[in-house]
């Protein structure tokens, strides 16, 4: 089996997988499961094996849903980058240079973020004066 062929079906696996274990249903088994877990302790005297049981099943678990989990959001993410990519690259005078910023070191992306802030800072500045401009247009002094 080809590499690309292994790594289409695990992130086939992984997605399927992601969006079962989001489900309700899912989550009521695992209640009914550890409701079943929890019942069954008088029955095994609340022994060290019966703990271990699920603990382990519980860590094994979560241990491989982070893997997968991870891989899902991971191949979200860049998705909606490419996504994100195409829009700025389609509009009209957005700035092809914010393409890749997901690229970019920290340090040059709180600079980019400086520049944006202060953009949003002016123009929320220019909403309030219209907006006091037009409330003194509304309430004629005198």
């Amino acid at each position: 089996m080809s590499t690309m062929a292994s790594r289409f079906r695990f992130a086939r696996f992984a997605s399927a997988t992601a969006r079962a274990a989001g489900r309700p249903v899912t989550f009521v088994i695992a209640v009914i499961v550890i409701g079943i877990w929890a019942v069954s302790g008088p029955l095994f005297g609340y022994s060290d094996t019966w703990q271990l049981v699920i603990n382990t099943a519980t860590t094994i678990i979560t241990f491989l849903m982070v893997f997968l989990i991870q891989n899902t959001q991971n191949r979200d993410a860049e998705a909606m980058h490419i996504k994100l990519d195409e829009l700025i690259r389609a509009v009209k005078g957005a700035q092809n240079s914010l393409l890749d910023l997901e690229e970019l070191e920290d340090e040059e992306l709180d600079r980019i973020r400086s520049r944006y802030e202060g953009l949003a800072r002016q123009a929320r500045n220019r909403l309030d004066r219209l907006a006091a401009a037009k409330r003194g247009k509304e309430h004629p002094k005198g």
